[in-house]
C-alpha cells in the first residue's frame, strides 16, 4: 500500500465525496475521515475523533447548500505532492452546480490524505485563500 498520487483515485474519491457533501450524506462523509483528524481555518480549528463528530461538524452545511439550491459539486484537483510513503496532500478547488445549471464557484482546500487498504481516508483539511 502508498500514498496515492494517482489522479483517477483522487479523482474517484473526492467525487464521492462531493456527493456526499451535497446530499447530505452524513455517515458517508464521516466515512470519508481518518481519525483522528483535524479541520483549520483562519478563525478556527477544531479535533474530531469519533464519526459522530465529524457528523456533527457537517450539520449546518446540508442546509445550507440547499438553501442555496446546491445540486452538485466537482473537485478540481489543482496540485498533488506524496508526502510520505502513505500520505498525501491534495489541493483542490471547488465548483458547484445549481438546480438551473449555473456553475458556482467554491473555495480551496488543501487535503491531508491518508493511504488505507479501502482507499484514501481525509485526515486534516485546512481551507486557502
Amino acid at each position: 500500500m502508498s500514498a496515492s498520487t494517482d489522479l483517477g483515485t483522487l479523482t474517484d474519491f473526492f467525487d464521492r465525496y462531493g456527493v456526499a457533501l451535497t446530499a447530505g450524506d452524513l455517515p458517508a462523509l464521516a466515512g470519508c475521515y481518518a481519525l483522528p483528524g483535524l479541520v483549520v481555518s483562519d478563525t478556527y480549528s477544531f479535533a474530531f475523533s469519533t464519526p459522530a463528530a465529524v457528523t456533527l461538524s457537517f450539520v449546518g452545511a446540508a442546509p445550507d447548500y440547499q438553501e442555496r439550491e446546491l445540486i452538485a459539486a466537482h473537485a478540481l484537483i489543482e496540485d498533488v505532492q506524496q508526502v510520505s510513503a502513505l500520505v498525501t496532500m491534495v489541493a483542490v478547488e471547488w465548483e458547484f452546480l445549481d438546480s438551473s445549471g449555473g456553475r458556482v464557484p467554491g473555495e480551496r482546500y488543501r487535503y491531508l490524505l491518508r493511504a488505507t487498504e479501502t482507499g484514501p481516508l481525509i485526515c486534516t483539511v485546512v481551507r486557502v485563500g
